[in-house]
């Protein structure tokens, strides 16, 4: 059984214990969709200030909508093309300040002001994005990078 937390720690206090919360969720489950649907949740319950959390899965050359938390959201997006596009054909975190200002940005909620989409890697493949949206602009910093991407470091080890 799950129970809510209260994050009231540092900051990285709190993702290191959303970060055990993660393997608690996930170590003894096989299925992939279910481990991203419960990781999204997670995520959706434990950081403030966003309005989507979820993952698009590579199929062929373009990323497919997956498990996620928030709006409708688009379905396929090309690689290369807006932040999850750029994330994925780069194999880097992306972290935009303000996606105004970020070329190609595809919106899919226009309430979205920042961004953060980290690549999903599993023995050196490529297997999707994290995507965070925020309402608020410069939602997201270098310590939710680290967190993150530690947090989809662990999630890709049982995908």
């Amino acid at each position: 059984m799950f129970n809510v937390e209260m994050y009231q720690g540092k900051k990285d206090e709190n993702y290191a214990l959303v970060q055990k919360q993660l393997v608690a969720l996930i170590e003894d489950e096989p299925n992939m969709i279910a481990n991203l649907s419960n990781s999204a949740a997670l995520l959706n319950q434990f950081l403030s200030d966003i309005n989507w959390v979820g993952f698009y899965l590579v199929e062929k050359d373009q990323l497919v909508l997956g498990p996620f938390q928030g709006l409708p959201a688009c379905v396929r997006i090309s690689m290369g093309k807006g932040v999850c596009g750029t994330s994925a054909a780069e194999r880097k975190t992306m972290r935009v300040e303000d996606v105004h200002k970020f070329p190609g940005h595809i919106a899919c909620d226009a309430a979205t002001r920042s961004e953060i989409v980290i690549p999903l890697i599993k023995d050196g493949n490529l297997i999707g994005v994290l995507d965070i949206d925020s309402p608020i602009t410069n939602r997201f910093d270098e310590s939710d990078q680290q967190g993150l991407e530690k947090f989809t470091d662990t999630l890709s080890k049982y995908l």
